[in-house]
């Protein structure tokens, strides 16, 4: 499979040297739950995790935490970590909530984001439609995952932002479980741009209705997943 190399802006290369260890611990195992590298119901070590990322096991230990408050990981004290099981059915709710919020952030992010964060959002509509025209899975999930963050952090609304953080890995491991049975990737990484395009340029009206019409798509994905298990 053909891997598409996103060309880094100096603000974004800043900002991956100032990332702690907690956020490389938290992105690559979020990454690992996501991509099923860790699947469902998988049993966890701190110290093996820590081995085989090579970072510390109290970065490690607060990433866990991160993603046990997101849901993607179930953490009984002096007894295990377990990375949790998706729902086709529960994911229908998840949409219904982040429907509403991504239509809020879309809308937001167009209007208050600054200048850096308009250029990554175009960097981000260049990657998804390359990703789009070489059907490539994993850069689609890492773009994806770039532009949760940077419409979490250009609305600049921190009730929103919260909310949103708890849902996103949900929805992003499920489409992964799924894609391949009900998903058209190419289409869903357009769609992506188109959003990520509109906010670039602050088109308010045409940012909301693209994260519409990414929904509309999501939800139809999810439902065609759900009689898939009947």
């Amino acid at each position: 499979m053909t891997r598409v190399l996103q060309i880094k802006k100096p603000d974004q290369v800043a900002a991956a040297k100032s990332e702690t260890l907690t956020e490389q611990a938290y992105n690559r195992l979020e990454e690992m739950i996501v991509t099923l590298r860790l699947p469902p119901s998988a049993v966890l070590s701190e110290q093996a995790l820590a081995t085989e990322l090579g970072i510390g096991r109290t970065p490690v230990r607060e990433a866990l935490q991160r993603l046990a408050h997101e849901g993607l990981v179930l953490v009984l004290p002096r007894k295990a970590i377990i990375v949790t099981d998706t729902d086709p059915r529960r994911q229908l709710l998840v949409l219904e909530v982040r429907r509403e919020l991504e239509r809020l952030l879309a809308r937001t992010s167009a209007e208050r984001a600054t200048d850096a964060e308009r250029e990554r959002f175009l960097a981000i509509a260049e990657g998804m439609g390359a990703a789009a025209r070489a059907n490539d899975d994993i850069t689609f999930m890492r773009l994806d995952r770039e532009m949760n963050a940077l419409l979490i952090q250009a609305a600049h609304n921190e009730y929103a932002s919260r909310s949103m953080r708890f849902l996103n890995g949900h929805s992003r491991r499920f489409w992964y479980l799924h894609y391949k049975e009900a998903a058209d990737l190419p289409k869903c990484a357009r769609l992506h741009a188109d959003e990520a395009r509109a906010i670039a340029k602050g088109q308010t009206d045409r940012a909301m209705a693209a994260s519409d019409k990414l929904l509309d798509y999501v939800e139809s994905f999810t439902r065609a997943t759900v009689g898939l298990r009947r």
